[in-house]
């Protein structure tokens, strides 16, 4: 019996043996998806749905004893972090790996196949395609919950209270979804089959740092704090790819003068982030002293040196960039002077092969023109 092409799989002549390496990579989205599935059923059964409800539903709720309790009207249900919650991340970790093939199986790959890209702007474009969908999904739910909580428009509501900042369901499970992506980063690095060391390193750095800084925000009770900066952050991070995909199509580099807006916006996420950090931690949280000014400075300290190595990295690349494009240009020049060389080099030999008396002697066109 032939296997069909599944999700997350492309099409293919030959049938892989099953359990084999090439079959997991070709079919991951659908062994994934019967993964998922076995804890949905288990919903379904009384015996089981303890068990399932670990890893679907949100846990530490504040508001009661009994999450089924009715509420004040208005007032909506309230949990904090806790022990539970990574039952949570796993299991929508494996939904983001789904939602990761989807994407570039129904999106990502039909575009391509269109645009006949090279191999490494193919993977520029893969992987700038990806992160798009994210950072624009995480920049809106991160405005929304910003909003609505009211942390924009009363900035104080960062540092009062703390440490006792209870997260709403939207709140937290921002969260549960955050972690779950980077977590999700690193067995995305096998189903893509990366196996380059220099396209390894980054990636793997990118989500051990992702998932170790937000779990420190959100375990150490920095909540509110990591949400609006993580909302400006993918802010940056979502121009900064757009203008990568538009650098992948625009091949003239018409909209080359365009970038200058994420350059400028990237400065002004780093600065707003700066101020923010400083108001909240150093004069918000460390003014009013107690036992959490030194857990406030800690974190100030390291989002100081975050925001250092992220203005470091990203003056090292623009630099870079230059660098390549005089490059370029300098390749450019050569080539076309090395086009014009043979044709000059052909017309003096031609000349060589006349007579001396004919070499220099006008020719009839020249004489008539003159």
């Amino acid at each position: 019996m032939a296997i069909k092409p599944g999700l997350g799989r492309k099409t293919s002549n030959k049938n892989p043996p099953i359990l084999s390496h090439e079959f997991v990579i070709q079919n991951h989205a659908d062994i994934i998806s019967c993964i998922a599935m076995v804890f949905v059923v288990g919903l379904m059964n009384e015996s089981t749905a303890s068990f399932a409800s670990a890893f679907i539903s949100l846990h530490h709720n504040v508001s009661g004893e009994n999450p089924s309790r009715e509420l004040p009207a208005g007032k909506p249900y309230t949990y904090v972090a806790g022990i539970k919650d990574y039952c949570a991340i796993f299991f929508y970790t494996l939904t983001c790996i789904i939602m990761h093939a989807i994407i570039q199986e129904f999106v990502l790959d039909k575009i391509s196949k269109k645009l006949h890209l090279s191999k490494f702007k193919l993977t520029r474009f893969n992987e700038s395609g990806q992160l798009v969908a994210f950072y624009l999904f995480s920049f809106l739910w991160g405005a929304h919950v910003a909003l609505r909580e009211g942390y924009l428009g009363q900035v104080a509501l960062l540092w009062e209270g703390f440490p006792d900042h209870p997260m709403t369901f939207l709140h937290k499970f921002y969260f549960i979804i955050q972690l779950a992506y980077y977590l999700h980063m690193l067995p995305e690095l096998y189903f893509q089959k990366v196996r380059a060391k220099e396209e390894q390193q980054p990636k793997i750095i990118h989500s051990i740092s992702g998932f170790t800084l937000i779990v420190l925000a959100y375990t150490f009770s920095f909540q509110r704090l990591a949400l609006v900066l993580l909302t400006l952050h993918y802010f940056s991070e979502l121009l900064a790819h757009v203008f990568q995909l538009i650098g992948v199509f625009d091949r003239e580099e018409r909209l080359a003068r365009a970038r200058i807006v994420n350059s400028v916006s990237f400065v002004l996420v780093r600065f707003a982030t700066s101020v923010i950090g400083v108001l909240t931690l150093y004069y918000g949280i460390g003014g009013a002293g107690g036992s959490y000014k030194l857990r406030a400075l800690l974190a100030l300290a390291g989002l100081v040196a975050l925001q250092g190595y992220l203005v470091f990295s990203f003056i090292t690349e623009e630099l870079r960039a230059k660098r390549e494009a005089k490059r370029e240009a300098k390749l450019q020049a050569s080539q076309s002077k090395k086009v014009k060389a043979p044709k000059d080099k052909v017309k003096r030999k031609k000349e060589s092969d006349l007579p001396e008396a004919d070499q220099t002697t006008p020719s009839p066109v020249k004489q008539k023109v003159k």
